[in-house]
């Protein structure tokens, strides 16, 4: 736990350092008005995108360690966030010792060269996928790949969802967009924070405005999220 403390702090640090988690007023995908946003793009920099692979290796490797059973052939990036994030991944994890292939998608049909969806390495079937994406509101990155993959006839087995940031919101259920998935499909959703996680880090913030973000964050968990503090 102490290990995981200590991944989630630094992150926050980083996304800070980053610019990548902002607050303010932001519209989401799903409606919903969010007083705080995950923009990913701004990881601009390959200092930036090397540390960034550093924090999904190591929370890949640390689930590996923990989670009985769980393996990973390939690292799959959905289209197109999750193309970057997967291919650092798996550099910084070859530096650990593991060597996953790594998979990523096409948006759209190309009607030349080789046309395939699917690039990189193609899973087989048989072979134990792991999804990696920036957050996951509605767990529609894991619906799409395995949608995917039963079109191509692959049966390759989906096990784990790697996401920087869970954001601990409600479906259209009572279930969070996490336990939603482990219950649709069984699979582990690991994250490097929560939502939490920021609320706890804005509350023990020197900045001027941490508190005023933390107390909004709060209301908007308690209308739409899992209240577990």
């Amino acid at each position: 736990m102490r290990d995981e403390r200590a991944l989630c702090s630094r992150f926050l640090d980083f996304m800070v350092e980053a610019g990548a988690l902002l607050f303010g007023d932001f519209t989401l995908k799903s409606g919903r008005k969010s007083p705080y946003f995950i923009n990913t793009g701004e990881y601009k920099t390959g200092e930036q995108l090397s540390r960034l692979g550093d924090f999904y290796a190591e929370l890949i490797q640390n689930s590996l360690n923990e989670t009985e059973g769980l393996k990973i052939d390939a690292l799959f990036g959905p289209a197109y966030k999750g193309i970057p994030l997967a291919a650092v991944t798996a550099v910084k994890l070859s530096s650990r010792g593991l060597n996953p292939n790594v998979s990523f998608n096409r948006k759209e049909i190309k009607e030349h060269g080789e046309g395939n969806i699917i690039l990189g390495y193609v899973p087989k079937d048989g072979d134990r996928v792991a999804i990696v994406e920036d957050v996951t509101t509605a767990g529609t990155s894991v619906r799409e790949v395995v949608s995917l993959m039963e079109k191509l006839g692959v049966r390759a087995k989906i096990t784990a969802l790697y996401i920087s940031i869970d954001r601990m919101e409600r479906g259209t259920g009572v279930l969070s967009a996490t336990e939603q998935i482990k219950s649709d499909y069984g699979i582990g959703v690991y994250s490097v924070a929560s939502a939490w996680d920021i609320i706890d880090y804005l509350e023990n913030s020197p900045i001027s405005d941490a508190p005023a973000n933390a107390a909004r964050m709060r209301e908007y968990l308690n209308e739409y999220g899992l209240r577990i503090k």
